[in-house]
């Protein structure tokens, strides 16, 4: 690396520097998930519950997580009326799991959800040892209705110590009307 030119930040020059290798490694991985490749025949069904959960959150993020073809535990996004900005959709389904005292029914399981966990979700899905994840809308389409942290759950995934199968796409059609009205709802004026 080039010395800092004086009045010049190392701290900046290198987080601009970890911004764009993001970037680039973003822009090398778009053949992630925009169909539902790699899902099954229950994954529309589970989908369909998250899609619900999300209608009754207060943001259109549902979850419902799996284990052995039965759902363990449910969740929405309940940040608003909770003032909790970490109560997204994934991390109510997980504490919801864990309080239910089945935590480990966590490993090996799998989480479905409206939207691309975020990097905070998907860190706890790792740490959760929930090794596959079903989203409906994908980080890059949710950034068009809303303010997003640009890493996708693959590269998460990616650089994590538990594997993670990632499949997007599944209930595109049925999600992606929800997060189109929250932004006509929320717009700033």
């Amino acid at each position: 690396m080039p010395p800092v030119p004086p009045g010049k930040s190392l701290r900046r020059r290198t987080a601009l520097a970890a911004v764009a290798a993001v970037g680039a490694q973003m822009a090398t991985s778009k053949s992630r998930a925009s169909a539902a490749t790699g899902a099954n025949a229950e994954d529309e069904r589970f989908m369909t519950q998250a899609i619900e959960e999300a209608r009754k959150a207060d943001f259109p993020f549902g979850c419902v997580i799996t284990a052995n073809g039965a759902v363990i535990a449910r969740g929405g996004n309940i940040g608003r009326q909770h003032h909790d900005p970490t109560a997204h959709g994934e991390m109510t389904a997980i504490r919801n799991c864990v309080s239910a005292d089945k935590t480990s029914e966590l490993k090996g399981a799998t989480l479905y959800t409206t939207g691309e966990p975020c990097p905070m979700c998907m860190g706890a899905i790792v740490w959760s040892g929930i090794s596959r994840v079903v989203y409906a809308v994908s980080i890059d389409e949710l950034a068009t209705h809303m303010n997003q942290i640009m890493v996708s759950s693959e590269q998460i995934a990616r650089a994590s110590f538990h594997p993670v199968e990632i499949v997007g796409g599944v209930g595109l059609q049925e999600a992606r009307p929800l997060f189109a009205r929250f932004k006509k709802q929320t717009a700033p004026g």
